[in-house]
């Protein structure tokens, strides 16, 4: 026997817009009894179109009590989804199939992303009035610490080829980015900046820096896509000098790799020290090391690790 009604669970995502909806979803509920567990943007929405929403408490028993004047309800799910009230109401249809048909309609969905808006909003109770003592508190200059060492841990996890590792520890290097922007938020009007703003320049640099992509620019490979990208990157910083924007707090085998990097691809050539002490040798030693293609920091990093699991086999 055919089902005697339907039931339509009408899912959106609550990181859109309210009333931002398929016009599926709007045809459904203009034309059916639309129930919902409580107020909300989305209703409010839904009601300033013309449409009756009812708030009930979420009851299997209700909606099928409404089936015999209206062969089609819809619940209108509330921001999380309703599922503990959509897995009861299907338990309660797969004991009478007859009662009603379920459907579940997807009105919105959340767009790639959608979650960092949920890390900002976190972020944003955490670090206001009322949030956590912790995070109020700090400083840029106090958290910046705190970025190096989730930066190292990210690297550790990619070293690993721990990829479970790597999405959590990219998490808390996001922690720290949003962390940053929403106490830069606090600052005097003059000098304010926000997580948008960051997104913002990072979206145009992205764009701006490849125009291979963006603008349809002929490149031959990856060289010239990387000499378009120091083009670019040049033309906007107007430096004096190649080697400026290089971090210097990074650790010194890199730095060393890095100015030498720099120096190359600018066709500055000066003469390496050459003198006996520690520093120049270990200069010359990057030097070579590049020569041949390899990394003097990783290399250093792995006799290091090399040698700890030596000294643990020992104690052991």
């Amino acid at each position: 026997m055919a089902p005697a009604g339907r039931i339509v669970l009408l899912v959106t995502s609550p990181r859109l817009p309210a009333g931002l909806l398929t016009a599926e979803a709007w045809d459904l509920l203009r034309a059916h009894p639309v129930y919902t567990p409580g107020e909300s943007d989305q209703v409010d929405a839904v009601r300033s179109s013309g449409v009756t929403v009812t708030v009930i408490e979420p009851d299997p028993e209700t909606l099928i009590a409404a089936l015999p004047t209206h062969p089609t309800v819809i619940w209108l799910a509330g921001a999380a989804g309703d599922e503990d009230f959509a897995r009861r109401l299907g338990l309660r249809l797969a004991r009478e199939p007859a009662l009603a048909e379920l459907e579940l309609c997807y009105g919105s969905w959340d767009p790639p992303g959608a979650r960092l808006l949920d890390a900002v909003a976190v972020m944003d109770r955490l670090a206001s009035p009322g949030g956590d003592p912790w995070k109020l508190q700090q400083t840029h200059e106090s958290l910046a610490p705190y970025l190096l060492e989730e930066s190292y841990e990210a690297y550790d996890a990619i070293a690993a080829s721990d990829l479970d590792a790597l999405r959590e520890e990219l998490g808390d290097v996001l922690l720290q980015v949003v962390l940053h922007s929403r106490l830069a938020e606090n600052l005097p009007e003059d000098e304010r900046w926000s997580v948008d703003d960051v997104a913002g320049g990072l979206v145009e640099k992205m764009i701006r820096r490849n125009p291979h992509v963006f603008a349809g620019e002929q490149v031959g490979g990856v060289e010239d896509i990387i000499d378009n990208w120091e083009r670019i990157k040049k033309a906007e910083k107007a430096r004096d000098s190649v080697l400026e924007g290089i971090a210097l707090s990074q650790p010194a085998l890199s730095l060393a790799a890095k100015i030498l990097q720099r120096a190359e691809r600018a066709g500055v050539g000066v003469p390496l020290p050459s003198g006996p002490g520690l520093g120049p040798t270990l200069l010359r030693l990057v030097a070579d090391a590049r020569s041949q293609g390899l990394d003097a920091e990783a290399a250093l990093r792995q006799a290091a690790l090399d040698l700890a699991a030596e000294i643990r086999k020992a104690e052991g």
